[in-house]
């Protein structure tokens, strides 16, 4: 339960930023991006709520909620039959929430499609409740169906995970023609916020080219911090938490740290301009 999602005033809210964290390809980094990003937005003291809308519900276990801690979920909130603020959880991370996703999930994409307005359902349920939070990320599934344009539709921006591999730029071009779609016919204001190079291994000479062949296709909207390929990251979630509890000072730790820094300095400057 989340009484203090309902308590704020509209006068006292402050400005939300929805994100949505997608890659349609899984084994990219996207939720541990989510999780660690949030983690690193809630120790500057911003108000998180992170969306966890993957019917895997890796985002859930990764901030250490058990499969009984899990309901209403975000399949409750998408369905109409829970409030975000009843379903909304605290974790171990002061400042940082979660919608938390189970099992049910996995049928919304069937389900939603009976519905009306079906791609606004997260839209409708984070307008007005979510007012108490500073940023709204969204931990997106593996894949380009009808909860992933729910996030999309709900959010003003999208942060790209992006695993230096052979096929990034493949897939980041799918994506894009997606967004593309999204902007065009269901949220003309969703924007790319950029694009977040991953699991980096400065040994491997691949790692170098494909960095180069995405900074040369996206420009600035590719961040310069990079996430390193370390051990520490991928134990952390079977742990139940974020690397940055896990380990704070390995390599994977600073640089969300420094990713967190570089995504509010883009912040700042945008609203600057």
């Amino acid at each position: 339960m989340l009484s203090a999602v309902r308590a704020r005033s509209r006068a006292d809210r402050r400005p939300l930023r929805v994100i949505a964290v997608a890659n349609q390809k899984g084994g990219v980094g996207k939720t541990t991006t989510a999780i660690n990003l949030g983690t690193a937005l809630a120790a500057v003291r911003k108000r998180v709520l992170l969306v966890d809308l993957d019917p895997q519900g890796n985002a859930s276990t990764g901030l250490g909620l058990g499969r009984d801690e899990r309901r209403p979920s975000s399949y409750d909130v998408l369905m109409g039959e829970a409030a975000l603020a009843d379903a909304v959880r605290e974790t171990a991370v002061p400042g940082l929430h979660i919608l938390p996703s189970e099992v049910d999930l996995s049928a919304a994409e069937i389900e939603l499609a009976t519905l009306a307005r079906r791609e606004f359902r997260l839209r409708g349920a984070l307008s007005g409740e979510a007012g108490s939070f500073d940023y709204v990320l969204i931990d997106c599934p593996p894949a380009l169906g009808l909860l992933t344009v729910n996030a999309l539709v709900a959010a003003d921006s999208i942060l790209v995970p992006l695993q230096c591999e052979f096929f990034a730029l493949e897939g980041l071009s799918q994506l894009l023609r997606t967004v593309e779609r999204v902007r065009r016919h269901l949220n003309p204001t969703l924007e790319m916020l950029g694009v977040v190079l991953t699991m980096y291994d400065r040994r491997n000479n691949l790692s170098d080219q494909v960095a180069a062949d995405v900074r040369a296709f996206m420009g600035e909207k590719v961040y310069e911090t990079v996430i390193p390929r370390n051990i520490r990251v991928t134990e952390a979630p079977s742990h139940g938490k974020p690397v940055l509890l896990y380990d704070l000072n390995c390599a994977g730790s600073r640089a969300y740290l420094r990713l967190a820094g570089e995504v509010l300095r883009r912040e700042r400057l945008a609203l600057a301009s």
